[in-house]
């Protein structure tokens, strides 16, 4: 997000980026987030200051990488992954929990390609860390905290996993685990309390990499359960050293909305914060949405392009689809300077619908696409999984908003147009006033745009039922395009902030 004078705005890459794991090499910081059942899975961001990232690619974007069959679940797929720099070369360990487990992947360049997985069939457990020892030795944390040696070159792991460290005594989902070696100890930072409201930080340290570890007296370093704090769920983090030399952290949080419980719609989303160092321990400063800026000078970044046109022949690394999204169905080959869609299912309600979308970055903003359905079926749609998502579909002649609730599918509004390509629009707006305790956090506004450019909005939705705290599950919103059936051309699409 962009500095304001002395001040930076967090989170620092907002909308659906959980997990972050960072490293630095040289002057350059590279980062990578969970993905979950979208592909390509784990997209990779570079930065200058750590404040300013710009997506670079996606690690996992081959089938041969990445596979995620029409029975993965929502949620489900890729989990956290680790990214470290040694011998010259990037690793990146992560879990697939659909098929395989543990893996992991290698690149010279962290814009890719990135190699075929590696197979980890001795690792159990999510969230697998990759430390190495002055003696060479690679050590993986997992989740739990277990530990196990393992060669990365063959994916061989050595002896039984081992239990090191699990923090407070009777704390919920000891997980995240990342190993460092500073100064003359080993740290092992992981999460606790889970990943919902109790979630915090907390560390120990040892003599070597596998312990004996001693756990820092102030536990956890980092919370924010139990206040009113507009940053919630804070944890899952990794540590990073500034360009000056400064510690820092990255981590995962929320910015949730609304009345109670509160309701969180962006997903889980990556936040910076200052660290210091007292008595050998790391100490967390203010994590803050304006937080003062780093004592370095700032890098931004071009502002992002509002459209896209789909002028190249392979699509921008933002854009994701659920589970895998084979050429035959999506493809800019086809028809020049327009995204061409297939149906496979017949809406968002199954997990082998061809949607291709992007995340949701902002509380507030304004999305359009021109549609042509070519005889076909499809739309623009806000995804958060197969049953919850809001869609304005076109036919010939027709377009109609589709909201679906858990159980519940309805057509709530529909009206004629003329034969033909049709701009279609979603509008989302930020609840800025709580009435009561079931305000909503946002609301989403779905419509066409008349011939003279006015905006005709069909309905409008409440955005508490596309939001983690009433779907469940790990990730954000999603907002693309989809083919229902038959074919679907889109043009362009815009995606416009209206907020920062």
């Amino acid at each position: 997000m962009p500095a304001t004078g002395n001040t930076v705005r967090n989170p620092v890459l907002p909308g659906f980026h959980p997990d972050p794991s960072v490293c630095k090499v040289g002057a350059d910081y590279y980062l990578a987030c969970s993905s979950f059942e979208y592909f390509p899975g784990v997209p990779i961001f570079h930065s200058r200051d750590l404040v300013h990232w710009n997506q670079i690619g996606n690690v996992l974007e081959r089938p041969s990488q990445l596979r995620l069959p029409s029975e993965t679940q929502s949620s489900g797929g890729i989990y956290a992954p680790t990214l470290r720099h040694f011998d010259g070369r990037f690793w990146l360990i992560t879990t697939n929990v659909n098929d395989g487990g543990n893996l992991l992947v290698t690149a010279t360049d962290p814009a890719g390609p990135w190699s075929d997985p590696i197979r980890l069939p001795g690792v159990k457990g999510i969230d697998p860390d990759l430390a190495r020892d002055d003696d060479g030795n690679y050590w993986c944390t997992v989740a739990g905290i277990g530990q196990i040696r393992i060669d990365p070159y063959t994916g061989e792991s050595f002896g039984p996993q081992r239990r090191l460290w699990s923090g407070a005594p009777g704390a919920k989902a000891p997980e995240a685990p990342h190993l460092y070696r500073i100064g003359d100890y080993w740290y092992l930072l992981i999460a606790e309390g889970g990943t919902e409201r109790c979630h915090g930080v907390a560390i120990a340290r040892g003599r070597t990499p596998n312990g004996p570890f001693e756990p820092c007296p102030d536990n956890p370093i980092l919370t924010h359960r139990g206040t009113d704090h507009p940053i919630q769920n804070t944890g899952h983090a990794d540590l990073v050293q500034g360009p000056d030399g400064s510690w820092w952290m990255v981590l995962l949080g929320v910015r949730a909305r609304g009345g109670t419980p509160g309701w969180h719609v962006l997903g889980r989303e990556t936040f910076l914060a200052p660290v210091t160092w007292t008595d050998g321990w790391p100490v967390v400063g203010e994590l803050s949405p304006d937080m003062p800026a780093p004592p370095w000078p700032l890098q931004p970044a071009p502002a992002a392009p509002v459209r896209d046109d789909f002028d190249l022949s392979e699509l921008a690394p933002c854009w994701i689809s659920p589970r895998q999204r084979p050429e035959q169905s999506c493809t800019t080959k086809e028809r020049a300077g327009w995204l061409t869609l297939h149906a496979r299912g017949n809406s968002l309600d199954d997990p082998d619908v061809t949607f291709v979308g992007r995340r949701q970055q902002h509380l507030s903003c304004r999305v359009r696409a021109m549609i042509d359905p070519a005889g076909g079926r499809g739309g623009l749609a806000v995804r958060l999984d197969e049953r919850h998502h809001y869609d304005i579909e076109a036919t010939s002649g027709e377009i109609r908003v589709l909201a679906r609730v858990g159980p519940l599918r309805t057509v709530v509004a529909a009206r004629a147009v003329s034969a033909g390509p049709v701009v279609l629009g979603i509008e989302a707006a930020v609840t800025r006033t709580v009435n009561d305790a079931r305000t909503g956090p946002d609301s989403l506004t779905l419509g066409v745009e008349e011939p003279d450019g006015t905006f005709a909005g069909l309905a409008t939705l409440e955005g508490r039922y596309l939001s983690t705290e009433v779907a469940g599950g790990f990730t954000g919103r999603v907002i693309g395009m989809y083919a229902a059936e038959g074919t679907v051309h889109v043009d362009w699409f815009d995606y416009e902030p209206l907020d920062h």
